[in-house]
């Protein structure tokens, strides 16, 4: 079983920064793609950035703003997102492609953490 746990969200101020955190656990033999969604209520997932061993892509909105990294012998993904607007209110979610030690490939998906950002 894995588990993802995010953390870094919060109430700021347009133009100003945040970085969210997920860290993987559990279950982990390999981690292939991570990937960073968003979700308004009444509205769609949508895809932030994602990063796999060789890539990073964006989502347009995001471009020149955020950056997706990870470090892999933590398990761990980041988004740094810089000068914030208040349309990138949302929850944020992270998911990651899971090998685990024996199984298939499990697609996990973390609780969420809110950003807020006031005008």
């Amino acid at each position: 079983q894995v588990q993802l746990m995010e953390s870094g969200g919060g109430l700021v101020q347009a133009g100003e920064s945040l970085r969210l955190s997920c860290v993987a656990s559990g279950d982990i033999f390999v981690i292939n793609r991570m990937d960073w969604y968003r979700q308004v209520p009444g509205s769609q997932r949508e895809l932030v950035a994602t990063i796999s061993a060789t890539s990073t892509k964006y989502g347009n909105s995001v471009k020149g703003r955020f950056t997706i990294s990870r470090d892999n012998a933590k398990n761990t993904v980041y988004l740094q997102m810089n000068n914030l607007k208040p349309e990138d209110t949302a929850v944020y979610y992270c998911a990651a492609d899971i090998y685990p030690r024996t199984g298939d490939l499990v697609r996990s998906w973390g609780q969420g953490t809110q950003v807020t950002v006031s005008s």
